[in-house]
C-alpha cells in the first residue's frame, strides 16, 4: 500500500507550471525557447506599490496579523466592491487570502461534503477540478464550445443542475479562452440559478481590468442582487497590479462562509504576508491610471496575435474580450506528420512537436477541459510573440 493518501492519485499537478517548467530546463540547456504557457503579466510591479512594501518594512509590520487579513486591507477590499462593482460588503465580509488559489480551496473545502457536485464550465482554469476532487467533490465540467465563443448558455446550466449541486465555479473573463460575458448573457444565467436555490456561485474576477473594445466588465451580483446571500464575489491583485508574486487574493461573501474559510486557512496557511498586505492595500488605494495604459499594450498584443494564427495553416483563433490569452483550435492539424515523423493526434502531440521542432511553449487544451485547442499567454513582448507566431506558422505549414 502506498504512503501516499489516495485521494491525491484522483489530481494533477498545474499543467501550466509544468509547461512554464518544460521551457525553463530547455533554456537552460541552451534552447532558444519562447515560452507563452505563463499567466502572468510581464509588466512590474507599479513603483508606488512597491514603496508601500519597503516603508511596511520599515515601520515594523513584519509580525502575523489577523489570520484573514488586516483591518485595513479589508475596508479597502469593501470600498473597492462598493466603488467599482456597487456591492455593499461589510470588511468583516471580506477576506484575504495568500493567492486566488488558497480562496477557492478554502472555500470548497469548507462546504464540500463526500458526492457534492460542482459544475464548471469548460474550457476551465487547470486548477478548478483538482481542487474539488481533493475537498472530496465532484467537478461536473460542462463545454462551452467555440461556437458560442467559448461561452455557456442557460440551457446548458439548466441542464447541468441536480439536487447534488452545490456550487457552480464562474470564471469572466476567462482563463484559457479570455471570453467574458456580457450583462445580458450573465443575466440568462444568473435567472438561471435564482431558480436553484441550493446553488452557490463562486464568481473568480481575476481579470476584471483586462477587457478591451469598450466592454463593460459585471460581476454576478451586480446583475442579481438577490443571488448576493450564496455568491463568493472573489479578486486579487495578481493581475491588474502586476503582482503575482505577492500572492494575495481576496474575497467577499456572507459571514457564515467567511467564518468557516477563515478557520480553514486558520489550520493551513495561516494569515497572509504582511508586508504583502500592505503592498495591496496601496494598489487598491493608490494611483488607477496605469491599469488603462496597460490594458491598451495588451489590447494591441492580443489584435496582432489573433491575426498572426489566423495566418497559420490549420489554426483558428477567435477573439476575446479580456484577459490576455488566446484559446485557438487546432483541429486542422490532427491527423498530420510533424516534421519529426510523429503524427499529430490530439492537441497535446501538437504542443509537445511544436516545442521539440521549432521551441515554442503553449499549453494543451486537454489541460483544459476542452480539446483539441492550445493557450497562448499574450503577457510577453510583441516582439517574443511575432517571433513565436512566425515558428508557429512555420511549424503548421511543414505538417504533412
Amino acid at each position: 500500500m502506498s504512503f501516499i493518501a489516495e485521494q491525491l492519485s484522483r489530481v494533477q499537478p498545474s499543467a501550466t507550471i509544468a509547461v512554464t517548467n518544460k521551457a525553463r530546463e530547455l533554456k537552460a540547456a541552451g534552447r532558444d525557447v519562447i515560452g507563452l504557457g505563463a499567466g502572468e503579466p510581464d509588466f512590474d510591479t507599479p513603483d508606488n506599490i512597491k514603496k508601500a512594501a519597503i516603508d511596511a518594512i520599515t515601520r515594523g509590520e513584519t509580525k502575523y496579523t489577523a489570520v484573514d487579513g488586516i483591518p485595513e486591507l479589508k475596508k479597502a477590499i469593501a470600498d473597492k466592491f462598493k466603488r467599482e462593482n456597487g456591492i455593499d460588503y461589510d470588511p468583516g465580509q471580506c477576506f484575504v487570502a495568500p493567492g486566488g488559489k488558497p480562496i477557492i480551496y478554502n472555500a470548497m473545502m469548507a462546504t464540500i461534503n463526500p458526492g457534492d457536485e460542482v459544475i464548471i464550465p469548460a474550457p476551465y482554469w487547470v486548477s478548478y477540478p483538482d481542487i474539488v476532487l481533493l475537498a472530496g467533490g465532484i467537478p461536473v465540467a460542462v463545454e462551452a464550445t467555440i461556437e458560442h465563443n467559448f461561452k455557456l448558455q442557460p440551457e446548458q446550466l439548466e441542464a447541468a443542475i441536480t439536487e447534488k449541486t452545490k456550487w457552480i465555479i464562474f470564471n469572466s473573463p476567462s482563463n484559457p479562452t479570455g471570453a467574458a460575458y456580457t450583462h445580458d448573457e450573465l443575466k440568462a444565467l444568473t435567472d438561471v440559478l435564482v431558480k436553484h436555490p441550493h446553488v452557490w456561485i463562486l464568481t473568480d474576477d481575476m481579470y476584471e481590468h483586462l477587457v478591451y473594445d469598450d466592454f463593460k466588465f459585471v460581476t454576478p451580483v451586480q446583475v442579481e442582487p438577490s443571488l448576493k446571500d450564496r455568491t463568493l464575489t472573489m479578486n486579487g491583485v495578481s493581475k491588474a497590479y502586476a503582482m503575482t508574486g505577492w500572492r494575495i487574493g481576496y474575497a467577499a461573501g456572507p459571514l457564515e462562509l467567511i467564518g468557516a474559510m477563515r478557520k480553514i486557512q486558520s489550520q493551513s496557511t495561516s494569515n497572509p504576508t504582511s508586508i504583502s498586505q500592505w503592498a495591496s492595500l496601496e494598489a487598491l488605494e493608490g494611483p488607477q491610471d496605469f491599469i488603462p495604459e496597460r490594458a491598451k499594450v495588451f489590447k494591441e498584443r492580443r489584435d496582432m496575435v489573433v491575426a498572426l494564427l489566423n495566418e497559420c495553416e490549420g489554426l483558428e483563433c477567435p477573439t476575446p474580450e479580456g484577459a490576455f490569452y488566446v484559446y485557438p483550435s487546432c483541429a486542422g492539424c490532427i491527423g498530420k506528420t510533424a516534421p519529426s515523423g510523429k503524427v499529430i493526434e490530439n492537441d497535446s502531440d501538437f504542443v509537445t512537436e511544436l516545442l521539440e521542432t521549432e521551441g515554442v511553449a503553449v499549453v494543451q487544451g486537454v489541460a483544459f477541459g476542452l480539446e483539441p485547442y492550445f493557450r497562448v499567454s499574450y503577457a510577453t513582448s510583441t516582439e517574443a510573440l511575432t517571433e513565436a507566431c512566425a515558428r508557429i506558422k512555420r511549424f503548421c505549414a511543414a505538417l504533412k
